[in-house]
């Protein structure tokens, strides 16, 4: 693929500009040759705050421009997305191993999809009204500091820029500086689409330096994050003397019931197919699956049948279906946890330790399946982030939600079986979204976490929402 030609720079104040004094680099490896592609450049404290400086002093005039003409905008770089859709799912192949039908049909889209989600919403909704003699107006918070994971790419960045944009805020945008070449390439969008300088701008570099410094910046407003909950509470700590608001999608271990009266041919299979999509590293992937102590060995069986369907292998090949882990650090942790429900006695129904056979390089992983996992188990209790499913034998439907909701996450929950058991069930799950029976991506639902799977909640009039004050002009009908 073509690395941008910006990869050692910033997007700044409406130009692409290199890094200050102090900035290093970092290689972007393909982590299913392990090969460097290029060098990212890394940036320093003083990097964040001429991109806030930017933002800054954007703020004034954009966020009192019409909220048409931000829609428009938006639409342009819609437009411009849509041009260099291609360029993107190559992208995400390359830096997170994204099997290229993968990163087609869900990376990329994921990007597209939350744009036009969200240009759709901004238009159906009520940004002022009155109530009494009082006018209510949503306006846009101020500079925003948005920092994105790189499991899901475009995923996250249009889910905060697009928003961002269109409530009248300004922003920084810093991706992860592991998988970095497809937020240059949307800076290289927006630029394009005729952003007016200084309301977008990108910085890459690292959490503890860039990301530390946004976050405590006392001209940043809000700061909206996406990634592990660790991170997420380092986050809140550096933001708290500011009073700033902080915006938080962070980690998961959602459950998926599995009702006995539901098809558990489909049930399993469907649970199987959702935890190793993106080869497991999705924070609302379902991880834990509970099945009834009478159909567990059933259960087992079928989900073995579902990981052997799975192709491991290059990305380029369309036949692929599961790409590498990102990094060897994900490897390496995906090893070890892999290694504990061995230790700790859970049943390895299939997958373990090391490689996939044939596979001598890159950081692929082999789909792996426990049986009799019990809830205090470490492959129960922890974020895995790689195709690992524990499945948990429950002999009640109150057994399965005790253990269910027994995580310090909260993020995503998933039920199979007929829809009028489930609803009832559904209720009692404390997680920001419940699935039914793996219905297709609601792009208009709330997405967003309980307990410490985050605040906020993402996606179309929620993500808008997310980046605005609300002002109540008291007077205003006198």
């Amino acid at each position: 693929m073509t690395v941008s030609s910006h990869l050692g720079q910033f997007y700044i104040g409406g130009a692409w500009v290199d890094p200050l004094p102090g900035a290093t680099a970092l290689g972007v490896e393909n982590p299913a040759s392990e090969e460097i592609v290029g060098q990212v450049a890394l940036g320093t404290a003083a990097d964040a705050d001429r991109a806030i400086a930017a933002a800054r002093a954007a703020f004034d005039a954009w966020t009192v421009t019409p909220l048409a003409a931000r829609i428009a905008l938006v639409e342009r770089i819609l437009e411009v997305y849509n041009a260099r859709y291609e360029e993107f799912a190559q992208a995400m192949s390359t830096e997170m191993g994204a099997p290229i039908e993968w990163a087609r049909g869900a990376q990329a889209w994921a990007g597209q999809v939350h744009i036009e989600s969200t240009i759709a919403a901004a238009k159906e909704m009520v940004w002022e009204y009155m109530r009494g003699d009082t006018r209510i107006v949503h306006e846009g918070i101020g500079v925003c500091a948005l920092i994105t994971p790189w499991n899901w790419p475009m995923n996250q960045i249009a889910c905060k820029v697009a928003p961002a944009l269109i409530a009248g805020c300004t922003m920084v945008l810093k991706p992860s500086e592991i998988a970095p070449l497809s937020g240059l390439l949307f800076a290289e969008v927006c630029d394009a689409a005729g952003v007016p300088a200084g309301v977008f701008n990108l910085v890459n570099g690292m959490g503890p330096v860039v990301g530390a410094r946004m976050s405590s910046h006392p001209e940043v407003d809000m700061v909206s994050f996406t990634g592990s909950t660790r991170a997420g509470t380092a986050i809140a700590a550096s933001a708290a003397p500011t009073v700033k608001r902080v915006a938080q999608e962070l980690g998961g271990k959602s459950p998926n019931i599995l009702l006995p009266t539901a098809d558990l041919q489909a049930a399993v299979t469907g649970g199987v197919e959702g935890c190793f999509g993106n080869t497991g590293q999705s924070c609302d992937a379902p991880t834990r699956m509970f099945v009834h102590r009478s159909q567990h060995d059933a259960a087992l069986k079928i989900a073995a049948q579902a990981a052997a369907a799975v192709v491991v292998g290059d990305p380029a090949d369309s036949a692929t279906t599961m790409g590498p882990l990102v990094s060897k650090l994900q490897w390496d942790k995906v090893q070890r946890l892999i290694q504990a429900g061995i230790d700790e006695g859970a049943t390895l129904v299939c997958g373990g330790v090391g490689r996939p056979a044939g596979l001598n390089r890159g950081w692929f992983v082999q789909p792996t399946i426990f049986g009799n996992v019990t809830n205090d188990m470490t492959i129960s209790r922890e974020e895995i982030f790689g195709p690992v499913l524990s499945i948990l034998p429950y002999d009640d439907i109150d057994q399965a939600v005790a253990m269910a909701n027994d995580t310090p996450y909260g993020l995503a929950a998933y039920i199979a079986g007929p829809v009028e058991e489930a609803k009832p069930v559904a209720r009692r799950l404390r997680a920001g979204t419940v699935n039914l029976n793996y219905p297709d991506w609601d792009t208009f639902a709330p997405f967003g976490g309980y307990k410490q799977s985050g605040n906020g909640r993402e996606y179309a009039d929620w993500g808008i929402h997310d980046f605005c004050e609300v002002k109540g002009i008291v007077g205003w009908g006198g």
